[in-house]
């Protein structure tokens, strides 16, 4: 197979991650995709690098992930298929929750126009200079952002959710365990229709520390 400058440069990665995408970037390999993290200021210009330099051609999705404490890690994977051998590549750069601003990709990559409209409205990242950027998926007057950490399943707090019972609600038996709310759901007498006419929610005893000499002593296994 014929070797050339785009195959040369990615084939070089992360090695030279550096010299290819700027001093402030790095680059790993991680269950076989190789990902690229640069600063948001050179989102852009990393993209170009990806198409011109190492002939990533083809997108293929973006999005992102919310990371409490740390920001949202905003994605793009975008592929050089040719020689017969597609070589694939992850870009990414995170933006703080409060300024989750980036300039928009529609520039480099027209594909990323109806990526960017959801990855818009699920998360509330903004992307500068979006010929379009309204809702793509929601219905209309839709308030929040759904794939954030910290919106509220309103859902689960109007009504309980519909499956299998909890261990001592069933005809099986058995104690029952602490109720636990999953992530996304508040507690019911802090927000929505019953709040502040329930009990406090119970509370788990601490488990006292056991002494050495208070530990069950072992059955020998006989061997028949």
């Amino acid at each position: 197979m014929t070797s050339t400058p785009a195959t040369d440069a990615y084939d070089s990665l992360p090695d030279a991650v550096t010299e290819i995408f700027g001093e402030d970037a790095t680059a790993e390999h991680a269950y076989d995709l190789l990902t690229v993290d640069v600063p948001a200021t050179a989102w852009i210009a990393a993209l170009e690098t990806a198409r011109d330099r190492l002939g990533c051609t083809y997108f293929d999705w973006l999005s992102a992930v919310d990371e409490p404490g740390t920001g949202f890690r905003v994605c793009a994977h975008v592929a050089a298929p040719a020689h017969g051998k597609v070589r694939r590549l992850l870009i990414r750069t995170t933006v703080p929750h409060d300024a989750a601003v980036l300039p928009t990709a529609v520039g480099v990559y027209s594909g990323a126009a109806w990526h960017e409209r959801e990855t818009h409205e699920m998360f509330g990242i903004g992307f500068e200079g979006h010929p379009h950027l309204v809702p793509l998926l929601l219905p209309d007057g839709f308030e929040g952002h759904p794939l954030r950490k910290d919106f509220v399943l309103a859902a689960r707090v109007a009504k309980a959710w519909p499956g299998a019972k909890e261990p001592g609600e069933s005809e099986h038996g058995g104690p029952k365990r602490r109720t636990m709310l999953p992530p996304g759901v508040p507690d019911p007498n802090e927000w929505g229709p019953l709040k502040g006419q329930l009990p406090p929610a119970p509370t788990r005893p601490a488990r006292a520390a056991r002494a050495a000499g208070d530990r069950p002593v072992r059955r020998a296994r006989s061997v028949s």
